[in-house]
């Protein structure tokens, strides 16, 4: 198998990497649209290759190694079958942070980034107590972590894999973050953990009717008990993190929630029937309404 892919590879008629890159996004055009099919090959090479589209280019002539083609390939090959671009190439960014991802972590979606800098504009407090429910790649702790001022930071995930994921994104990026393992939807479990000023969550919230709606790529790679609710209760799991703030979110803290657009007019009811406070629902950069904000009563 491996010398037969090997064998196509070399079947092309040059080993420059402005030819390559024009015959791949020929390929991915059946795919993808054709302007994501650029950014995501373009990514795969910056990645690889540390060539970017200025590059590529300025150096017309410059050309791979044969072991080169061959990554480059097998990578074009898991993007036809809609692999996303961040798991082939392990990584990903969001706001300053450089991330590790992988299938056991959802990647991190830009207008996940617009709410952490809702928060980091918002909350100015010194040492704040965070907790991050459904951390995932811990990309919203880890922000935070940086971002916030000397704040103490946990996250919590019913994943091991996810967690470990979370484990080695702080340590790359020095930062200190607590991580639990519990499900929320089990109130039993979660008891040893304090109080906290700030809770914040994105949590899964995609119907199984809502499924046919969504990509490929998503449904075939990223992790399920990450994305969808049991059955097509949509508010399942905001529920259950108001119960727990119950106890665990202090008097006058706040709670933010990433919210599917359809849900958002509900979520903010949701907060305001608990007694919270100053309830908000903000739209993201497309105009959708996307995240919900409330205080403690």
């Amino acid at each position: 198998m491996l010398f037969r892919s090997y064998f196509a590879v070399m079947q092309w008629k040059s080993n420059k990497l402005t030819y390559l890159k024009k015959q791949y996004a020929d390929e991915l055009y059946e795919f993808y649209e054709k302007g994501e099919a650029n950014t995501i090959l373009s990514i795969l090479i910056k990645s690889f290759f540390g060539f970017s589209r200025i590059d590529i280019a300025l150096n017309p002539d410059f050309r791979l190694s044969e072991s080169e083609m061959l990554k480059l390939h097998f990578a074009v090959k898991e993007l036809k079958n809609y692999k996303p671009v961040q798991y082939i190439i392990k990584k990903t960014d969001f706001l300053n942070v450089r991330l590790m991802v992988n299938e056991s972590v959802l990647i991190p979606r830009p207008e996940t980034e617009e709410m952490v800098s809702l928060i980091i504009d918002r909350d100015k407090e010194e040492g704040l107590h965070v907790l991050d429910i459904g951390t995932g790649s811990g990309c919203i702790a880890i922000a935070l972590a940086k971002n916030l001022k000397n704040p103490e930071v946990w996250g919590a995930d019913i994943s091991a894999g996810a967690l470990s994921t979370a484990s080695k994104n702080a340590f790359f990026n020095e930062v200190m973050i607590h991580l639990s393992e519990f499900d929320i939807l089990k109130p039993t479990e979660p008891k040893a953990l304090g109080e906290f000023d700030i809770i914040v969550s994105n949590p899964p919230y995609v119907t199984g009717s809502d499924k046919v709606l969504m990509k490929e790529n998503v449904i075939r790679f990223e992790p399920h008990e990450a994305l969808f609710v049991p059955g097509d209760d949509a508010l399942l799991f905001y529920r259950a993190i108001l119960y727990f703030a119950g106890e665990h979110l202090v008097k006058n803290g706040r709670i933010y929630f990433e919210v599917n657009e359809l849900y958002g007019e509900k979520v903010t009811g949701l907060l305001s029937s608990q007694g919270y406070t100053s309830v908000e629902l903000f739209k993201d950069i497309n105009g959708k309404n996307r995240f919900v904000s409330g205080v403690k009563g």
